[in-house]
């Protein structure tokens, strides 16, 4: 069955977004309350019978806390064999140094987090390969991205389910739903063109051991007389490829789009992972770190905790995390209320916590392109 989310984003008024708060009494935990929550936010009428299910989810970078716990993907995981699907949980790799820039060392950061199959109960799987160049290019012809390059094995799922840990995020304002699915579903490539124009460049650091010229279809790395290499954008088409194969991550994005492009751009790649496929999505506004799960670090959180939401539209659920979010009072201590007391003044949280951002970019763009819609209904459950 094809879904021309445009059409029916169209056709529907406001989209359901379900919510559950973190209160726990005896005789029913957290997990069993999130449970609940994906049956009544529907996702039993999704058809899972036999369908490979993607799970997509932020392992965290070792040294981060704040990431969701395992025990989450566990019940997501476990619901979905219930109806019959086939969930593994997958991420693609970083584009920055760190332990989840290829495949090893991400599934060893991930277990070393707790997402194992014996603690998750399903596989997990690297999406865009062992460097981070197994992509589908998926045509979309937007406006900022005309061919997304997606992890391959997220293309080959039959079913998407987005599992996020709502945070706030240094470049886009927070990380929902559509962060963890067009960011996240990213190859290493499509990262690259989120971030920045789509030409990298090669740091002097190089160590000239040409791995990238023999990438690159295009001839358009050369080499100095120290054997350095240098990049000519006049052939490059920006690919990514060499970002990929260099093993001493000499070669970078350049950075110099603005945020408000990133946003756009983070919507189209969500466009592209979910437009052909059944979808659902699940953000659990717990532990709301001021920066990316991708830090080796986690500050304080920001805010209380507030609760778990699900729901079939990503726009609806990460405007309703956003609404919820921003009616909290910082916490006493935390960056934010250290940014408030430095004279920041407004009324959203996430653009006090990082000034140069503006989430609403990606919401209007997501609605603009026909991925949800910001009218939302809150039912609680």
């Amino acid at each position: 069955m094809e879904y021309k989310l445009k059409e029916e984003k169209q056709n529907q008024e406001k989209a359901k977004v379900y919510f559950s708060d973190f209160r726990a009494r005896p005789g029913k935990n957290l997990l069993q309350k999130l449970e609940i929550l994906m049956k009544k936010a529907g996702i039993e009428n999704i058809d899972f019978q036999n369908k490979f299910v993607a799970i997509k989810i932020h392992f965290g970078e070792p040294g981060n806390i704040a990431y969701l716990r395992p025990n989450y993907a566990k019940v997501v995981a476990d619901v979905v064999k219930s109806l019959g699907g086939k969930p593994f949980l997958t991420d693609c790799n970083t584009l920055y140094v760190g332990r989840r820039k290829n495949a090893l060392d991400h599934l060893e950061a991930a277990y070393e987090n707790g997402f194992s199959p014996f603690s998750t109960g399903c596989h997990v799987i690297i999406a865009d390969g062992l460097k981070g160049t197994d992509e589908e290019l998926v045509p979309i012809n937007q406006e900022y991205v005309k061919e997304a390059k997606i992890g391959r094995a997220i293309m080959d799922a039959d079913i998407v389910i987005s599992l996020n840990h709502f945070k706030g995020h240094e470049a886009t304002g927070f990380g929902g739903a559509l962060k963890n699915l067009g960011m996240g579903c990213g190859s290493r490539a499509g990262k690259m063109e989120m971030h920045s124009s789509g030409k990298p460049q090669a740091l002097d650091t190089c160590r000239g051991c040409r791995q990238c010229a023999k990438i690159c279809a295009h001839d358009a790395i050369s080499f100095d007389e120290a054997g350095k290499a240098h990049i000519d954008h006049t052939k490059c088409v920006g690919c990514g490829r060499c970002i990929g194969i260099c093993n001493f991550d000499v070669i970078k994005a350049a950075n110099h789009h603005s945020n408000d492009i990133l946003n756009k751009k983070i919507a189209e790649y969500t466009y592209a992972v979910i437009k052909d496929k059944p979808h659902f999505h699940i953000s659990l506004i717990v532990d709301v770190s001021p920066n990316c799960d991708c830090h080796a670090e986690n500050d304080m959180p920001i805010i209380p905790n507030i609760g778990m939401l699900a729901s079939f539209d990503p726009v609806a659920l990460d405007m309703a995390c956003a609404d919820l979010a921003n009616k909290q009072n910082p916490i006493k201590g935390s960056v934010l209320e250290e940014h408030i007391n430095k004279g920041t003044t407004g009324e959203d949280n996430f653009i006090l916590n990082h000034p140069d951002t503006n989430w609403k970019v990606a919401i209007e763009h997501a609605k603009k392109i026909g991925i949800g819609t910001d009218e939302y209904e809150l039912i609680k459950v």
